[in-house]
């Protein structure tokens, strides 16, 4: 696939990791497909699940919306299956912060799926890999 493809997908995964700081909530449902899955069982413990980007944005604005956040995501490793879909694996520090000494941080890598609609390339999976956690785990609900 072309360069012009990979920094599409770059974008686009920028786009989804800005969107949590921005608290631009209908930025990052434009980032998905209609359904996607979801695999965050190293960071909470959860199984993984398919649901509808509507929901993952819902629930991601109810859990985050109370912090300050910092996604910091680099590393892209781009993997083309055939021209309208690939995988690609980033890595990233995400700092949460709830008042003056409320603190974690997660530094981890994600595997995205990602399909191309029409011209753009959206996210279609997330598998989120914690490598360590620091801090206090409470500041953000649902952290294991």
């Amino acid at each position: 696939m072309s360069s012009d493809h990979q920094l599409q997908i770059q974008k686009v995964i920028a786009r989804f990791a800005n969107s949590f700081d921005l608290k631009d909530w209908a930025g990052l449902q434009a980032c998905f497909t209609e359904s996607i899955f979801t695999d965050y069982s190293d960071l909470r413990g959860t199984p993984p699940q398919t649901i509808s980007a509507v929901d993952y944005v819902k629930s991601r604005r109810e859990s985050l919306d109370h912090l300050k956040l910092h996604h910091l995501v680099s590393n892209y490793e781009i993997d083309f299956a055939d021209s309208n879909s690939a995988t690609c694996r980033a890595s990233m520090i995400v700092w949460r912060k709830a008042g003056e000494e409320n603190e974690s941080s997660s530094h981890c890598f994600y595997v995205f799926q990602l399909t191309k609609q029409d011209s753009s390339w959206k996210i279609s999976g997330i598998t989120q890999k914690i490598l360590w956690n620091e801090g206090n785990s409470s500041v953000q609900r649902g952290t294991k």
